[in-house]
């Protein structure tokens, strides 16, 4: 889902609840994953506008979530929920009384979606019907969309490799961002979606040892497949210790995981004058975080920022965000990285509102939520 992507209000009294989805009465249109208000996801349907000139209709294959960003919107825990980003000024103000905006209520959901143009409008240029295209989507049967909100979808990239650009290009700005380099040793706290891919960013980018920190098993059986030389469990172990006494701590740590108990042991893991990554979008109070510690007598360095939307970047001009997703694409298609084992659950479009809830109330069960169309 994009930033200025928006939904109209439901009124329950037009919705038909037939097996758990909701339906508008009296029609029969295509279906969307909503949430109606935190925490509470549905399907519902709605009605297509007209096909504009520069505009093209789109049939969905394979859909795509993004755990960690929009479990913090579904969850009404972003600061959007109460605030809005003066980009201006580049700091959130209070949102005024009964203004509405992204974060807000009834919200897509979904990150990315591969499909096909079933429609091109009269000034399409770049695309035509049949075309395999991807891009910023959400979880919804069709979509229409300007011809510059997708992509073509490249020859030798799959459906599953396709909706996991949006880790992959994360991973590799925080690999780059942390400047690993042959040698390295990395700590990544978190082994979600972009976790698993920066352990696979930080192997060919030269790292000679990788250490994942996790408290799901399945995830970390996985990035030690992906190249992670040690995994640990934090719910076990004291993880920052640990790396502290195993390897002498590492040069980069990167957090994925969201959690500033995360954030604070991956700055102890870190040696002195070593640099942390924090990938993640926090929110709340910063309890777990102790900058009293290890954090004000190492003089380490953070690098904040470590978004594909936070341009320009510290290479800029010579990285721009293009170079940053033909890098990406490049790498699937060497072999380099793969989506293989990611996605999990993959489920089939009527299902997605109760998985939804499940990755939502039961996250071990989960690596990177998919959805499979008719």
């Amino acid at each position: 889902m994009r930033d200025n992507d928006s939904v109209e209000p439901v009124e329950p009294k037009k919705l038909l609840r037939l097996n758990g989805t909701y339906y508008l009465r009296g029609l029969w249109m295509p279906r969307e994953l909503i949430a109606i208000a935190p925490r509470k996801a549905i399907i519902r349907e709605y009605e297509e506008p007209p096909l504009k000139p520069k505009q093209v209709r789109i049939k969905s294959r394979l859909s795509a979530e993004k755990h960690g960003t929009s479990l913090t919107l579904y969850r009404g825990l972003s600061p959007f929920s109460t605030k809005t980003l003066d980009k201006k000024l580049g700091v959130f103000v209070d949102r005024p009384t009964g203004k509405g905006g992204y974060g807000g209520f009834p919200l897509r959901l979904g990150n990315m979606t591969v499909g096909v143009v079933t429609a091109v409008g009269d000034a399409v240029e770049g695309l035509k019907v049949g075309d395999r295209v991807y891009g910023y989507l959400p979880i919804r049967e069709t979509h229409v969309v300007d011809e510059d909100r997708v992509s073509l979808a490249p020859p030798g990239l799959s459906d599953e490799d396709l909706v996991c650009i949006d880790p992959a290009v994360v991973s590799l700005m925080a690999v780059r961002e942390g400047h690993v380099r042959v040698g390295d040793k990395v700590a990544i706290f978190g082994l979600g979606a972009i976790g698993l891919m920066t352990v696979q960013m930080a192997r060919i980018s030269g790292a000679t040892c990788i250490v994942g920190v996790e408290p799901i098993d399945k995830r970390r059986r996985l990035a030690e497949e992906y190249g992670a030389d040690l995994t640990l469990n934090p719910y076990e172990c004291d993880a920052g210790l640990e790396i502290k006494k195993r390897f002498g701590g590492v040069d980069v740590a990167i957090d994925t995981s969201g959690s500033y108990r995360a954030l604070h042991q991956a700055i102890r893991a870190t040696s002195y004058g070593g640099t942390i990554v924090p990938v993640s979008w926090y929110h709340g109070e910063a309890r777990g975080l102790n900058l009293g510690e290890e954090w004000h007598f190492n003089r380490q360095i953070m690098v904040s920022g470590a978004r594909v939307e936070s341009e320009p970047y510290r290479d800029y001009p010579r990285w721009d965000r293009k170079r940053v997703y033909d890098t990406v694409i490049e790498l699937f298609r060497r072999g380099a990285i793969t989506s293989r084992g990611l996605l999990h659950p993959i489920v089939k479009f009527d299902e997605a509102a109760d998985a939804y809830r499940m990755i939502d109330e039961k996250p071990e069960e989960a690596i990177k939520l998919a959805v499979i169309y008719d």
